[in-house]
């Protein structure tokens, strides 16, 4: 799959851009593991022309993660064109993404997002102005429409086609749905087919398994797929995708330091460590591991585990990384008796 000159390969597994998920830290291990392009934390775009400190850090990017794409948002075109060049001036991203589908009240619930699914028009404007203002690929990312009575995916995808961006990523619910039900793809499946689209179709929603991810491009021929929520706690889910894929490449096999096989459960223990050490590494050690908790509260690993309440909790509670290590390597022999 290609976005402008950027070739990501076939049947490409994508990160999704996620609010206090997808640092850079995140990020590198992620590609690491399999992920064949990175998204940063949305960033607003007035924050991005009044030089808010906190969101121009979201523009660090290194040259490991690349291709790296950054995400944008916001409701008046002018500033979304400023905050664009912006982007573009300092972190010399590989792709630039507008989020046209961001549910939640604070930004759909005033005019960004997934809220200018009720304001096509200005969300055109916003779109030529982006596309106009850079020399990057610029891609949009929304959802089906605002509810289920206005699912306007359809022409929407050829509206934005037509303002010049260079991939479309589609979510597979409306936003009142928020993230609640099941993704519908067969809208993202039709969008594909319709014959006078020519750029790539990401689908979005719902994929977390190497079968979801499988089932995706067969069954609705998407281009490309993007994963979100099943990352939490669980990164090496691109690695699970990668090696369903892209079967015969094995260039992912030993990107952790890990005395275990891949994919065990001790492994993946280790991946969990090595993403604290990332952490740990780019912020300090308390704010590092605080920032880590909620991927350790969600992994899969440790789901199922008789009596293991108590475990959890110190673990989600310890301040330093010899303590959390500690109590992480006393469940080894816990999660091999569950797998």
């Amino acid at each position: 799959m290609q976005i402008g000159s950027l070739n990501l390969g076939p049947r490409p597994v994508l990160l999704a851009p996620m609010e206090d998920v997808t640092d850079i830290g995140f990020r590198l291990l992620c590609r690491r593991l399999g992920a064949s392009m990175v998204y940063s934390e949305f960033v607003a775009a007035d924050a991005l022309v009044r030089m808010v400190n906190k969101s121009i850090e979201k523009l660090t990017v290194c040259e490991a993660e690349r291709p790296v794409a950054i995400q944008i948002y916001g409701k008046d075109p002018i500033a979304v064109r400023d905050a664009a060049q912006i982007v573009v001036e300092r972190a010399h991203p590989d792709v630039l993404d507008i989020n046209f589908g961001c549910p939640v009240k604070r930004v759909a619930g005033k005019g960004a997002g997934a809220g200018l699914l009720q304001d096509v028009p200005r969300m055109l404007e916003i779109t030529r102005a982006v596309v106009d203002a850079v020399k990057v690929p610029v891609t949009a990312k929304t959802r089906l429409g605002w509810d289920a009575e206005h699912k306007i995916i359809v022409p929407l995808a050829e509206q934005l086609q037509d303002c010049g961006i260079q991939a479309l990523t589609i979510h597979g619910r409306t936003r009142a749905q928020m993230y609640n039900g099941e993704a519908d793809w067969t809208l993202i499946g039709e969008v594909k087919r319709n014959p006078r689209m020519h750029i790539p179709i990401i689908g979005n929603g719902d994929i977390s398994s190497a079968e979801d991810a499988v089932q995706a491009f067969e069954r609705y021929g998407v281009d490309a797929i993007m994963v979100g929520r099943a990352t939490f706690g669980r990164p090496w889910i691109f690695k699970e995708m990668h090696d369903a894929l892209q079967p015969t490449d094995h260039s992912v096999d030993d990107v952790i330091p890990s005395a275990y096989p891949p994919m065990s459960a001790d492994w993946k223990l280790d991946v969990l460590k090595e993403q604290v050490r990332q952490s740990v590494a780019r912020i300090d050690e308390y704010r590092g591991i605080l920032h880590i908790r909620r991927h350790l509260a969600a992994t899969p690993l440790f789901k199922g585990i008789p009596n293991f309440r108590q475990t959890r909790i110190d673990m989600l509670r310890a301040e330093t990384l010899d303590s959390l290590f500690q109590i992480m390597e006393s469940t080894r022999e816990l999660i091999n008796k569950k797998y």
